[in-house]
This record gives C-alpha cells, sequence and structure tokens, in this order.
C-alpha cells in the first residue's frame, strides 16, 4: 500500500518536531468526529478505571463471592471477550460502525444496572460475562472508527487515544481510591453508578459523530489495474471478501501476536507478585510502577509513534519488542539476588523497559493487523485480530504465576527468549506477507494462498 505525501505539518510530526499532545489533541487526525471520539474515549475509560479499581473489592464485600466464584466470574468475562472482538468485526462488515459502537455503550450500561440488581453467583455470571464481551466489542469498534476516520495518520491517532485511554484511566483509579477510602455499600454502589454515566456520555458523544469512511479502501482500490479483481475480492473465483478464517498467513499473524501482548500480563501481574513474593524491594513500589506506566504512556506514545510509521518502521518495532521483553525479564530475574534499594532500582528499571515494550506493542500490533488485511474485508480482519489481546488476557497471567513464576528466575529468562525469538519471526512472517501484497495481483494471490 503506497502512502500519499503528508502536508509539511504532518512530514514535520513524524520527524519528531511537529505539535505537542494537547494541540494535537485538539486537532487530531480525522478532524472534529475524531476529537469527539477522543473525548468518550477519554469519559469512557474514566468509568472503566473505576470498575476495575472496584470491581473485585464490590463482588467480595458487598455480593459476598468467595474468591473461587469471582475467578469463574472474571474467567467467564475472559472467554466472552474473546468472542467480543471477531463478532464486532464482522458486524461492522454489515452495519455503519457508529450505531454499532452507541450499542454497546448502551449494552454495557444495561448490564451494570444489573450488576446492582443480581446478587446471586448465577444471576452475575451471564451478566458480568456480557458486560466483557461489549467491553471488547466497543474496543474494536473505537480502532475501527480511528482505521477509517484518521486514513493514513491512524498511527497518530492511535497514539493519541492511548493517551486519552491511561489519562481517563488515571482519574477512573484517583476517583476509586476515594470510594475504596469510604469503604461502605453505598460507595461501592455509587461508584458503578458513576461507571454507568460513563456509558451515557460516552454514547451521547458518540451520536454527535458521523460515520467515518474508509479512506485507505478507496485509495487501494484506485491502485488496482484496470479491469482485475482486487485481491481482497478474490476468494476462490467469487466476489466476496475474503474470510480471515481461511486466511492462513493472517491467522499466522494473530497467532504470533498472542505473546506480542505479553507486556500487560507482565505489568500487572508478574511484576507486582514478582515484587512482593521473590525480592527484598518494598511493597509500596508496586503503585509507583504502576505510576511509572501511565506517565511514560500519555508522554511518550505520540512520539514514539510518529516516529513508527510505514511498513518498515513498523516492523522495526517489533524487533525493538522483543530485545525490550528480553531485557525486562533479565532484570526480573536479576532482582532475586539484589539488596533492598538495589531490587527496587532494578524493578523499576524493569517497569520502564515493559512499558517501552507496551508502547513498541501498540504501534505494531494494530498497524500490522490493518496492513496486512484486504481493505475490503478490513472490519473482519481487524474483528479476528483483536482476539489475540482477549486471549492474553486470559491465558497470560496463569502462565505467569504458573510457570514462569513457578520456575523462578530462569522462568523469566526462558520468557524472554521465547517472546524474542518469536519477535523476530512475527517479523520475518509479516515482512514477508507486506512483499506479497505489494506485488502483482497473480504473484499477490499466489503468495498469499
Amino acid at each position: 500500500m503506497r502512502r500519499t505525501a503528508g502536508s509539511g505539518s504532518e512530514r514535520e510530526a513524524e520527524a519528531g518536531g511537529g505539535p505537542g499532545l494537547l494541540a494535537q489533541l485538539r486537532n487530531p487526525p480525522g478532524g472534529r468526529d475524531a476529537r469527539i471520539m477522543l473525548l468518550a474515549l477519554a469519559v469512557d475509560r474514566t468509568g472503566s478505571g473505576l470498575w476495575a479499581a472496584s470491581s473485585v473489592l464490590y463482588l467480595t464485600f458487598v455480593t459476598h463471592l468467595s474468591p473461587q466464584q469471582i475467578g469463574v466470574l472474571l474467567g467467564a468475562a475472559g472467554v466472552a471477550g474473546i468472542v467480543g472482538s471477531p463478532l464486532a468485526g464482522r458486524l461492522a462488515g454489515r452495519f455503519p460502525v457508529r450505531p454499532l459502537l452507541i450499542g454497546c455503550h448502551l449494552l454495557r450500561l444495561v448490564t451494570l444496572a444489573l450488576v446492582l440488581l443480581c446478587t446471586g453467583f448465577e444471576a452475575l455470571l451471564p451478566v458480568i460475562a456480557v458486560t466483557y464481551l461489549a467491553d471488547r466489542s466497543a474496543k474494536m469498534l473505537e480502532m475501527l472508527f480511528a482505521t477509517r476516520a484518521a486514513g493514513e495518520r491512524r498511527a497518530a491517532y492511535q497514539a493519541l487515544s492511548r493517551s486519552a485511554a491511561n489519562a481517563g484511566y488515571g482519574v477512573g483509579a484517583g476517583l476509586a481510591a476515594i470510594g475504596l477510602a469510604i469503604g461502605t455499600t453505598d460507595a461501592y454502589r455509587a461508584m458503578i453508578l458513576a461507571n454507568a454515566l460513563s456509558f451515557v456520555v460516552a454514547a451521547l458523544l458518540v451520536r454527535r459523530t458521523g460515520e467515518p469512511r474508509d479512506t485507505v479502501t478507496v485509495e487501494v482500490a484506485k491502485s488496482e489495474a484496470p479491469g482485475t479483481i482486487p485481491a481482497a475480492l478474490r476468494e476462490s473465483g467469487s466476489g466476496r471478501p475474503k474470510s480471515p478464517w481461511r486466511d492462513r498467513g493472517y491467522l499466522r499473524f494473530v497467532l504470533l501476536d498472542i505473546p506480542m501482548n505479553l507486556d500487560d500480563s507482565v505489568l500487572g501481574v508478574g511484576l507486582p507478585l514478582w515484587l512482593v513474593s521473590s525480592t527484598s524491594a518494598p511493597h509500596a513500589l508496586v503503585p509507583a510502577v504502576l505510576v511509572i506506566n501511565t506517565v511514560l504512556v500519555v508522554t511518550l506514545q505520540l512520539a514514539i509513534s510518529n516516529r513508527a510509521e510505514g511498513p518498515h518502521r513498523v516492523l522495526r518495532t517489533v524487533s525493538l519488542y522483543g530485545v525490550l521483553m528480553f531485557a525486562c525479564c533479565a532484570l526480573l530475574a536479576a532482582a532475586t539476588r539484589c539488596g533492598t534499594w538495589t531490587a527496587a532500582v532494578v524493578l523499576l528499571a524493569a517497569a520502564v523497559l515493559v512499558t517501552l515494550a507496551e508502547l513498541m506493542r501498540s504501534v505494531s500490533s494494530w498497524e500490522l493487523a490493518v496492513l496486512l488485511a484486504p481493505p475490503d474485508a478490513r472490519a473482519a480482519y481487524l474483528g479476528v485480530a483483536g482476539m489475540s489481546q482477549s486471549i492474553q488476557k486470559s491465558a497470560g497471567p496463569p502462565l505467569l504465576t504458573g510457570v514462569v513464576m513457578a520456575a523462578g528466575p530462569a522462568g523469566w529468562l526462558v520468557l524472554g527468549t521465547v517472546v524474542a525469538g518469536l519477535a523476530y519471526v512475527q517479523q520475518r512472517s509479516c515482512a514477508q506477507r507486506l512483499r506479497a501484497l505489494a506485488s502483482p495481483a497473480p504473484e499477490r494471490a499466489e503468495a498469499t494462498a
């Protein structure tokens, strides 16, 4: 796919000397609709931060569920989340994105209201599962909206969306801290109501936007030679878009992308548990790790995304991800042999490295998912690609706690080596597919079969 020459300001931004974060939030790629969507996303994530910080305690102290029941609830929610992305992608291929996203927000509003009314495990199980299904569907639709609205500058828009989302999470977590400090049943219920309110506001904001058009699809369609059938429409000689479930090359990318999302579990589960169970670092360091992550994502995501636009640059971020994850895992392994304050410094350095890896992954995973997908079937393909993050969220924590940490420092070294090796494999595989997509039509059909 050829990139069109950008304006002077866009080229300046790509070089790292463009407008700052606040200026680009006021005038993001995609214009007014993108700006409204970023605000809706920040409001949504503020509510999600409230829920993430209070949900387990609410289920424990208000609904009086056992830890085992909570584990089953969250496990079922994770499985439902895996289904959410491809389901949303399939629907987005047939219906407009905007009303689908509004529907996801309103569905979560209904399910959270039911959470307040349901007190038993059996009643909460389907409610929580549908909540997480709608949550993953909404995230997929938000990124599809970005892909269409921002066009060739989708990487810059994604960087802005991650900054807005992390800022929202931070505000939500701060508000949750107040509610948790109060600790009453009414305080817990107020936090859930505030989350529900965020869905209402987000839906109203999305309603103010227009339905985005896939500008990249038009550009690619024009690049096809006259009289030829676009590759995206060739499936066994039919004129229907190719199914991602029958595209082995794309499924290979999605499969390899699952371990490329392990930074999320390392940061949220592995590093904190390793700190308190296997090192002499002070336990108060755990909140500092999360603060470091939030600050670095908000401040660096835009700059890194600007430097990773285009196929060649985004492939380089895949290699950097593997290197950073290996270095992070090596530091986690070394922290067990350090004294208190040395271990603290080593673990903070590991937090910085895993956050930088997260920044690389956030650029590479979505950008490659877009570049490797046939333009006319992009919604369905992106829905399948979104499964990798959901699968990792379900499989990552038990992998870290049951296998990696159980093996001690050697487990971290093996994990880092495996992730770095898979990053190399993914880079080579994606580079081969991108070359095939850039080749003439008959060669491309043969190479991607």
